[in-house]
This record gives C-alpha cells, sequence and structure tokens, in this order.
C-alpha cells in the first residue's frame, strides 16, 4: 500500500488521487462489515439471550448514537487540527468491540461491545471523508461515493458473512473478524502517511476560503432540511437493515440464511445506489438527485407491505437503489454550503444518519414489540413523502455561475 500511495512525478489526479481513493474506501468496507455483522446476527443474539426487540433496538442504538454523539466534534476539532493518525487508532477501537462481542457472556458485555463499534466509527468517518475530498481532483461528488460505497459493500457483505461464518460456527467466531481490523489498520497507517506528506506539500498555500456562499440564515435553514432528509432516510434503511429479516421470516416463514441472503440484496442494491449518486450530482447538480432519491422511493415504499415474497426482494431493491443515491449529494451539498468545514460535515451528517438510525431501532422496535412487525412497514411506508421539503433548498448551482 505504501508503494502505491507515494508520491510519484505525475499528477496527484493520475495516480495518486484514485489510488488513496480507492484505498479509503477499501477501508471504509472493512470498517463498516465489522458494523454490519452485528446486525446481521441479531436473530442469533435474539434466541440465545433471550432478547426482545427493544433490546435489539438498544443494541443498534448503542453503536449508532455512540457514534452520532463523537462525529460532529471530532469533525469540529479535525477541521482546525488534522489528525492523521487518528484513522488507524478509530480501526483499533472497532477491533476491541469484535473481541468484546465475541467473548461476550451477558447482554451488558454485548452493549458495551456496540459502544466500542461505535467509538471506532466516530473516530474514523470525519478524517476518512476529508481524505477523500483531499483526494478528488475537484470531482467532489465522484469522490464521496467511492468513499460511501466501501462502506455500503462493506455493509452488504455483513449478512452473507454472518449466515456462513457465524451462524454456522456460534458466536465466538464474531472473534475472526478482529483479522480485518488488523488488515484496515495496516491500510490506514499507509494512508495516514500520505495524508502528512500531502499537508506538509500543500502548508505554503492559502487556506481555502470559509466564505458562507448564502447568509447564514438560510445556510442554517438548508443544513436543518438536510438533516431531515438523512433522518427520513436513515429511519426507513434502519427498518429494513434491523428489521427485514424478522419480516420475512415472520411473514413468508423463510430459514434464517434464506432471509440473510435477500438483506444481502437489498445492501447490495443499496452500495450501487450510492456508487451512482455522486457522479449523477456532478453532473445534474446535487439537489437533482436528492429530489429523485427520497420522493422517488415512495411508490415502491408504499406497495412493499402488500407484495409476495419475490416482489418484496424486487422492491426492497429498487427502493435501496434509489434512497442511497441521496447520501453522497446531501453531503457534497453540505460542504458546499459550508466551505472548509469538511471534517463538522462528514461528523454532523455521518454521526446524525447513525444517530437517527439508532434512535430509529430502538422506537421501531418497542413498535414491533405492541403492534407487530407487519405494523412497522406499513407505518414507514410513507416516509418518503418528508422529500417534498426539498423544494426548499437553494440553488446552488445558479449561486456559483452568479
Amino acid at each position: 500500500m505504501a508503494d502505491i500511495i507515494a508520491p510519484s512525478q505525475r499528477t496527484a489526479k493520475e495516480t495518486v488521487t484514485y489510488a488513496v481513493l480507492m484505498g479509503i474506501s477499501i477501508c471504509h468496507l472493512l470498517n463498516d462489515v465489522m458494523q454490519s455483522v452485528l446486525l446481521a446476527i441479531y436473530p442469533m443474539l435474539k434466541a440465545t439471550y433471550s432478547l426482545s426487540f427493544w433490546q435489539i433496538g438498544l443494541l443498534t442504538m448503542a453503536f449508532q448514537v455512540t457514534a452520532s454523539l463523537l462525529q460532529p466534534l471530532i469533525g469540529l476539532y479535525t477541521d482546525k487540527r488534522s489528525l492523521p493518525y487518528s484513522l488507524p487508532a478509530g480501526m483499533a477501537c472497532s477491533l476491541v468491540g469484535l473481541v468484546l462481542l465475541g467473548w461476550a457472556e451477558s447482554y451488558a458485555a454485548l452493549l458495551v461491545g456496540s459502544c466500542f463499534v461505535g467509538f471506532g466509527s466516530a473516530i474514523f468517518h470525519p478524517e476518512a471523508s476529508r481524505v477523500a475530498r483531499m483526494a478528488s481532483g475537484g470531482r467532489h461528488g465522484l469522490a464521496q461515493s467511492l468513499f460511501q460505497v466501501g462502506g455500503n459493500l462493506g455493509t452488504a457483505s455483513g449478512p452473507l458473512l454472518a449466515a456462513f461464518i457465524v451462524v454456522p460456527r456460534g458466536q465466538g467466531s464474531i472473534g475472526w473478524f478482529s483479522v480485518v481490523a488488523l488488515v484496515g489498520m495496516v491500510l490506514l497507517w499507509n494512508i495516514s502517511g500520505w495524508y502528512v506528506r500531502t499537508n506538509r506539500a500543500n502548508a505554503g498555500k492559502p487556506k481555502p476560503s470559509r466564505e458562507l456562499p448564502l447568509p447564514r440564515h438560510k445556510v442554517l435553514m438548508a443544513i436543518g432540511l438536510l438533516a431531515m432528509l438523512v433522518f427520513t432516510k436513515h429511519v426507513y434503511s434502519t427498518s429494513l437493515t434491523s428489521y427485514y429479516t424478522f419480516f420475512l421470516i415472520h411473514k413468508f416463514e423463510v430459514s434464517l440464511q434464506t432471509s440473510q441472503i435477500l438483506l444481502f440484496v437489498f445492501l447490495g442494491a443499496t452500495a450501487f445506489g450510492t456508487l451512482m449518486g455522486g457522479p449523477l450530482g456532478d453532473r445534474f447538480g446535487s439537489k437533482t438527485v436528492i429530489w429523485f432519491s427520497i420522493l422517488g422511493a415512495l411508490p415502491f415504499t408504499l406497495a412493499l407491505p402488500y407484495v409476495d415474497l419475490f416482489w418484496t426482494g424486487v422492491l426492497t431493491a429498487v427502493i435501496g437503489f434509489i434512497m442511497a443515491s441521496a447520501f453522497p449529494a446531501i453531503v457534497v451539498f453540505a460542504q458546499d454550503l459550508l466551505p472548509g468545514r469538511v471534517g463538522l460535515v462528514a461528523g454532523l451528517f455521518f454521526g446524525f444518519a447513525f444517530g437517527m438510525g439508532g434512535i430509529g431501532a430502538a422506537v421501531l422496535g418497542v413498535l414491533a414489540d405492541s403492534k407487530g412487525i407487519d405494523y412497522v412497514y406499513s407505518l414507514t411506508s410513507f416516509m418518503p413523502l418528508l422529500g417534498l421539503a426539498t423544494v426548499f433548498l437553494p440553488n446552488l448551482k445558479a449561486k456559483r455561475k452568479a
């Protein structure tokens, strides 16, 4: 890896940029594999520890809310003082969490392990997002998509790895994924070295302007609208990542492995949507992509609770693709609203996404216990209607031209 990302005589755009983007994307994949394994083994943990749905939701809340509380603070700090070697340190926290999850003998130990996974994500995402933007060569949407698709692919791989490794071999095999964390630490150490060298090379250059493109109150309003759209997307996505396997087993009486394969289909479509969202935003504008990806999923979410097993798989794949294309566009839009604050934006939006997903998982778990799992999907099917708020976002493309 060190050789791949070492400086060369050619331009960064030709060599170093894409090597670093791929490296940070792979590390994002490894980071999110570790998270998604926890989500994928919920049915096994539920049976082993006799957990209720609200306790399952609390596990999700433990690592997602932990991440959401720390990420904005870490991002705000690193905007002022970069911490390149915090990247491998974050992966080390995830390693500790995996070891705890693999050897836990109580529900409390599971919660602590989940929190360490959350710490790892909180440290990783702000600086990793900054690396992606530094290596973007000005194609910020493409860079965000490549960075985020690594995470999506990692999330999609978790259910398959759980189905074929953890379920047959038991909870202790979760500890095997510590090898994933060690590989990630090695890669991130080398990326951190590139980060340091790039900072030194740019030390004499003027810093990017932090001047807001719009009046402060309009920027704050737009950030609030983007946060609401992230809330819409991630609460609905959480209803699938946390409870989709239970829904399939309950409604269609499929096996655990079949349900996890169908979850992989949904998460794979989500990864593809993320990959497409950034380049489409570069081409047509972030606001156009946000319109399509939030509101465009509505007909499919409304139909989902009423179709058979085949169409359930098809519709969840379509929903995953459409809704996932929003997040790279939202992050780039927010970075354009708050120039020079890449870490803060990454911390806010990755952290807010984790937090809303965690709170949503807990609330939906309570609803599933009291009203049934079918009720959860009937209720959340209306959430994409909140995408209508996109009409109030400012037109930054016109502002740039002006």
